[in-house]
């Protein structure tokens, strides 16, 4: 079975969030299962030298974008077992960073096109399912039906669609139709890519691929009501028989609290010891009063409303009575970023804020918290708590998407959970949470030593979810 996984991004290369992660780590767990998957990205100049000068040029073509035919080059470069393709393209991909550019519909229509055009030149590899990921290859299903469907190499090849997040679908003028991707006008209606006076890329992967998949159960399920829906709800019922919910996981080779060498010391379920060194030393880095004691809360995230910093705003005062430290590192909208700032300022003995994108940081946090907190308003799948586990810190999170799916409310009757949950989007519901697992912290220690060895020991890696894509994949072959 041959796979060619199409992504905007992917670790090593280049990655701005959790797709970058998704599109390495699951065509290698499929590798491990006999699948031959393979990944194809944009060949951006932000790509490491030492990757970007070391590819192997396998081709040049021609990429129709419109009336026009611009180049395109295809690139080769094998890392950790996984075979990489890179469009290249210095028009398009030779400028800062990966989005948000005012031609990014042209830009991703070009790099749609330009993967099937390069499907040709793969020699050994033709695949038998294109695996498009979020708006920008979301148009690709409808290109291959209407552009391709007649050619030999091509008429075979299924196509699956996952949503990543249905809130950013890729949604441009009419004129993208003809002038970027040569669809004629029948394809601007209500049963088409039409999107109120627009063109919708992720309307057309929903309608146009084979089958569709996201990134947890309850996303599945969740996106199919008005409230998550985005305004392609009604579209979603009717293919939910074509929807699939399988939950990301982590790359369990590289998020490893037993080597990851950003940690101060390195440990385990049965070294735990070694986590409270942690703490200790990340207190001394961060200014914070050294006390093993003390609970700390590590938030690491996006500060963004859909994370439920709306909440977090509402009672943050409140929580820094209590006898607890919060650790948090990100970027994002002022008013969040100024609020931590100044209750850092406020309480530098219980708040650091970390206002940056740090990785070997947000190692360390993971590895020194006791408790990881994840309240957001939806999240499709998440992968901050899923470390969380693996790091044995304790996610409080909200009751949504993929956060319901891998997080289990501690049950001191059952002695069951891996961490703790509320499940309405409410501030003070937030707070009780936080502070009944503060009591579980400071006055039942055994039970808390068992959940989180409880945690520690889930199965969050792809090994699972890597069995139900071939599961999937063979549905539609």
């Amino acid at each position: 079975m041959k796979i060619l996984f199409v992504a905007s991004e992917s670790y090593p290369f280049i990655k701005t969030g959790g797709l970058g992660d998704v599109s390495y780590a699951l065509p290698k767990a499929l590798r491990k299962i006999g699948i031959d998957a393979r990944v194809i990205i944009p060949k951006y100049s932000d790509i490491p030298e030492h990757f970007r000068y070391n590819t192997h040029h396998i081709a040049s073509f021609g990429v129709p974008v419109g009336w026009r035919s611009q180049y395109g080059g295809l690139e080769y470069y094998e890392y950790n077992g996984v075979p990489f393709y890179f469009i290249d393209n210095d028009y398009y991909f030779k400028r800062p960073g990966l989005y948000g550019y005012y031609d990014d519909g042209e830009r991703f229509s070009y790099f749609s096109r330009g993967v099937l055009q390069s499907i040709t030149y793969m020699n050994d590899f033709n695949p038998d399912i294109i695996h498009c990921n979020d708006w920008q290859t979301a148009i690709i299903p409808a290109l291959l039906k209407d552009h391709y469907r007649d050619y030999e190499n091509y008429n075979h090849i299924k196509t699956i669609f996952t949503i990543h997040n249905l809130k950013y679908q890729g949604v441009f003028g009419k004129s993208v139709l003809g002038e970027l991707l040569c669809l004629n006008e029948g394809y601007y209606n209500e049963n088409a890519l039409k999107f109120y006076d627009g063109v919708s890329f992720m309307k057309g992967g929903i309608l146009f691929s084979d089958k569709l998949s996201t990134v947890s159960r309850s996303y599945a399920e969740e996106i199919k009501d008005p409230y998550y829906g985005e305004h392609l709800d009604d579209i979603l019922r009717q293919r939910s028989s074509d929807l699939w919910g399988i939950v990301n996981g982590i790359d369990y080779d590289i998020i490893n609290p037993e080597t990851d060498k950003s940690l101060f010391y390195n440990f385990n379920k049965s070294t735990l010891y070694n986590k409270t060194r942690n703490k200790t030393e990340l207190q001394k880095m961060l200014n914070l009063p050294v006390c093993e004691d003390v609970p700390m809360i590590g938030i690491i995230s996006r500060l963004v409303s859909q994370k439920g910093f709306d909440l977090i705003s509402t009672i943050l005062e409140e929580l820094l009575q209590d006898g607890i430290q919060l650790v948090v590192l990100g970027t994002g909208e002022r008013k969040y970023e100024d609020m931590f700032k100044y209750f850092a300022w406020k309480y530098p003995n219980k708040l650091s804020a970390n206002i940056q994108f740090n990785n070997d940081l947000a190692q360390k946090i993971y590895a020194a918290s006791d408790m990881f907190l994840m309240p957001s308003k939806f999240e499709p799948c998440g992968i901050g708590q899923l470390i969380a586990l693996r790091y044995g810190s304790l996610p409080i999170v909200r009751e949504t998407g993929g956060l319901r799916d891998t997080v289990i409310p501690f049950n001191p009757v059952t002695g069951l959970g891996n961490g703790f949950s509320f499940s309405n989007y409410n501030a003070h519901d937030m707070l009780h949470v936080i502070r009944n697992a503060e009591y579980f912290y400071y006055n039942e220690k055994h039970n808390w030593n068992n959940i989180v060895k409880t945690a520690m020991n889930e199965d969050n890696s792809w090994n699972k979810s890597a069995e139900i894509y071939k599961n999937l994949y063979m549905s539609v072959l």
